[in-house]
């Protein structure tokens, strides 16, 4: 089995989801070539550093602007057909790379590849079958095509609103986002924490995601201001000059604080903590749900992933701080009282899809199966 996987690194959870589904089917298939493809940086480095390096600066500084885009982007099919339109003109050199690869199936865990996915099939006849993995807690247009032979998705909500949107109910599948089998295994907290030389206390795991955006530097600060026994396990991911921060700050904190850089150390670093205190970026919050840890929601983008809150904070399985939250309040609401935070770690395991790696390579089998068996006619047209 060649399995194709398309992506872009707009932030690491789109490669991540690739990432973890990868490990599945080299698991199970251990002689199956597999591929993760950067699509922008594969096509063209400079067309990669212009998206990507545009795309950060405008999160990380102009954060309404992107937010205003994104909103524009859900209701304004000009903006739509702009993006198909850029994403079928670099579409020549992926169709050459699949002509030599020759996968069995493509799975596209961004909506920039899917879109050059859905054009090879209308217009030049391509004939694998194809996955798109919709790496958030939200729909949007960017996804709608309609000769995509399957879409997974994270939620039955996002399922129903696609089908009003017009994507086939057969060909939705709610299996939630892979995360990768390091996740799905867990040890005790107390445990996880002599490992890690860590106290045995109230334990919060601030995170900013790998690049480190969001606001963790005051959301640290905030920390160190609680009255109460607490330590603070702070991941600074790629962010060199944000971890030579905390370190400089956490040297006059009173409680017990351990910082990381980029690390591989997060499905313990979770087994560790009872809070996570994070972005809410889909891949992120994904991994925590797994492992029922209620999250403290810091910094959202604006778009998708204030989207994500809304939607983890409905569900109850997230509380929403800001700037200027008082820290032990918070944690007198949701921590102290331990019906709300059992409740809480609660809706988490249900929310979690813990299988969803598994299920999503037994849909790629069957997929590739009826493929050829020749039962896929591939007679639809994109949107």
């Amino acid at each position: 089995m060649n399995v194709l996987f398309l992506s872009i690194s707009l932030g690491s959870g789109h490669i991540r989801a690739a990432e973890a589904l990868q490990k599945f089917v080299v698991q199970k298939y251990p002689k199956s070539k597999t591929l993760i493809v950067d699509t922008f940086k594969y096509i063209n480095p400079l067309i990669h550093t212009v998206v990507v390096d545009g795309y950060l600066n405008i999160v990380k500084y102009v954060p309404e602007i992107y937010g205003g885009l994104y909103r524009m982007s859900e209701h304004i099919k000009n903006i739509d057909r702009m993006s198909r339109g850029f994403s079928n003109l670099l579409t020549p050199k992926i169709h050459r790379l699949i002509q030599s690869f020759k996968p069995s199936i493509i799975v596209c865990t961004h909506p920039f590849p899917l879109q050059m996915i859905a054009h090879l099939k209308k217009h030049y006849n391509l004939d694998v079958p194809s996955i798109a993995i919709v790496t958030d807690f939200v729909n949007h247009p960017f996804w709608f095509q309609n000769n995509i032979e399957a879409y997974i998705v994270a939620h039955d909500y996002i399922k129903r609103d696609m089908i009003e949107c017009g994507i086939s109910e057969d060909r939705i599948f709610t299996y939630g986002l892979p995360v990768a089998p390091e996740f799905l295994k867990s040890i005790p907290k107390e445990q996880a924490r002599k490992e890690l030389s860590l106290e045995n206390t109230l334990t919060v795991l601030l995170m900013g995601g790998s690049l480190g955006i969001g606001d963790i530097e005051n959301t640290f600060k905030s920390f160190a201001k609680c009255k109460r026994d607490i330590q603070i396990i702070a991941v600074a991911g790629k962010n060199t000059a944000l971890k030579k921060r905390l370190d400089s700050l956490a040297a006059s904190f009173p409680m017990p604080v351990k910082i990381f850089g980029y690390t591989d150390s997060i499905p313990m670093l979770m087994d560790a903590s009872d809070f996570i205190v994070t972005k809410p970026g889909a891949m992120t919050i994904s991994e925590a749900l797994v492992k029922r840890l209620p999250a403290l929601i810091i910094s959202p983008i604006p778009g998708q992933e204030e989207r994500n809150e809304q939607f983890l904070v409905n569900s109850g399985a997230a509380v929403r701080i800001y700037k200027n939250t008082k820290i032990d309040s918070v944690l007198c609401q949701v921590y102290d009282n331990k019906l709300r935070y059992k409740q809480m770690k609660e809706i988490a395991g249900n929310l979690a899809n813990p299988d969803s790696g598994r299920n999503i390579l037994s849909l790629i089998e069957k997929l590739v199966n009826d493929n050829e068996k020749g039962l896929f006619k591939y007679s639809f047209n994109a949107f």
